[in-house]
C-alpha cells in the first residue's frame, strides 16, 4: 500500500470540509479519483503511486464518508444528492487550481463522476465509471436477486435513527459483511485500509452520511435521472465503463447500452475479478486509465 509523495488534503468547499489526499505532476492533466461504499479515498491505494507518474491526482474523501464532513440531514436528501456531491468536485477542483479535469469513480464514486460528465461538461474531459450502472435502470430493473446482492441500497433508505443505530452499533461487522460477500471477500483489503474504512463509520453521527447517500439515490437522485431522460440530456463527456465480470452488473444488467441513454460516447468491458476493480485488478486498471485518459 503506498501513497509515497502525496500530502493531505483538506479544504472547504461548497459548505462542506473535504479531507484526503493529492499527489503526482502539477504540470499533468489532474485526475479525480472518486471512492465507493463503504470505503474512502484509501480505495485507491494500489493504483494511486503508478497515477501519480502521470497525472495530478486528487483524491478525496466524499461528504459523507471518512473524514470528510457530515452535514446535517435534509427532508428531500439535497445535502446528500449526486448534483451536490458533484459540486463539492468542481469547487474541489478549482479550488485547487484545476480547470479541467478528468475523473474516475467506483461505485458511489461513479454515480458522482457521472452526474459531474452531464452537470459539468465544460469542466470534465473524460470520465471512467467502475462497476456501475445509472441507479435509475438498477432501481427499475430490481427484482429478488438484485434486492438479494445488493441488500444494502434497500436497508440504508429506510427511516432515521434506524440503519444509523445498526451500522454504528458494530461498524465492523458491517463494512466486513459488505466488504466480504463479494467475490473476493476480504482478501483485497489489507489491514489499515480496511481499518481506515471501518473508522469511517465508528462514532455517533458517523454513519449518517452514508445513509443519506442512499436515501437521496432512491428519491432525489431518481428526480434529476428523470428529468434528464424527459429532457433528452446527454452528456458529449466521453465515458469508459468497467465492471467485474464476476459481479451483479455483469450478470443483471448491460451497461453499456445503459449508459448510452446518458452519454453520446461510451465505451467499456469486463475485468476479470469481483466488485472492487481498483483492489482486486489494479494493474489492469491503470493500464485503462492511461489508455483512455492518455499519459505522458
Amino acid at each position: 500500500m503506498t501513497f509515497s509523495g502525496f500530502t493531505d488534503l483538506d479544504l472547504r468547499v461548497n459548505g462542506v470540509r473535504l479531507r484526503g489526499r493529492v499527489g503526482g505532476r502539477a504540470s499533468r492533466p489532474a485526475l479525480l479519483l472518486l471512492h465507493g461504499h463503504p470505503q474512502t479515498h484509501m480505495m485507491w491505494h494500489r493504483v494511486a503511486a503508478e497515477l501519480a507518474e502521470d497525472f495530478a491526482v486528487v483524491a478525496p474523501d466524499l461528504r459523507g464518508y471518512g473524514d470528510s464532513g457530515r452535514p446535517a440531514a435534509d427532508e428531500d436528501h439535497a445535502a446528500h444528492s449526486k448534483r451536490t456531491m458533484a459540486r463539492d468536485c468542481v469547487e474541489l477542483m478549482s479550488a485547487l487550481g484545476h480547470d479541467r479535469f478528468l475523473v474516475a469513480g467506483h461505485d458511489r464514486g461513479g454515480r458522482v463522476a457521472a452526474r459531474l460528465a452531464v452537470d459539468a461538461p465544460g469542466r470534465v474531459d473524460k470520465a471512467m465509471l467502475l462497476d456501475v450502472a445509472p441507479t435509475l435502470d438498477m432501481y427499475e430493473g430490481a427484482d429478488r436477486e438484485f434486492a438479494t446482492a445488493y441488500w444494502h441500497w434497500f436497508f440504508l433508505i429506510q427511516p432515521a435513527p434506524l440503519p444509523e443505530t445498526l451500522v454504528e452499533a458494530d461498524p465492523r461487522a458491517y463494512v466486513e459483511g459488505v466488504l466480504g460477500g463479494r467475490h473476493a471477500g476480504l482478501a483485497p483489503f489489507p489491514p489499515e485500509v480496511l481499518d481506515h474504512y471501518v473508522a469511517g463509520l465508528t462514532g455517533t453521527g458517523r454513519a449518517r452520511g452514508i445513509c443519506e447517500d442512499y436515501r437521496a439515490a432512491a428519491t432525489i437522485d431518481l428526480d434529476h435521472d428523470r428529468a434528464d431522460r424527459t429532457a433528452g440530456r446527454v452528456t458529449s463527456v466521453p465515458l469508459r465503463v468497467l465492471w467485474a465480470r464476476h459481479g451483479v452488473i455483469e450478470r443483471l444488467f448491460d451497461p453499456i447500452p445503459l449508459w448510452k441513454q446518458v452519454a453520446a460516447d461510451v465505451s467499456g468491458r469486463a475485468l476479470d475479478c469481483g466488485h472492487y476493480l481498483a483492489e482486486e485488478c489494479p494493474d489492469e486498471v491503470v493500464r485503462e486509465m492511461r489508455s483512455f485518459f492518455g499519459s505522458g
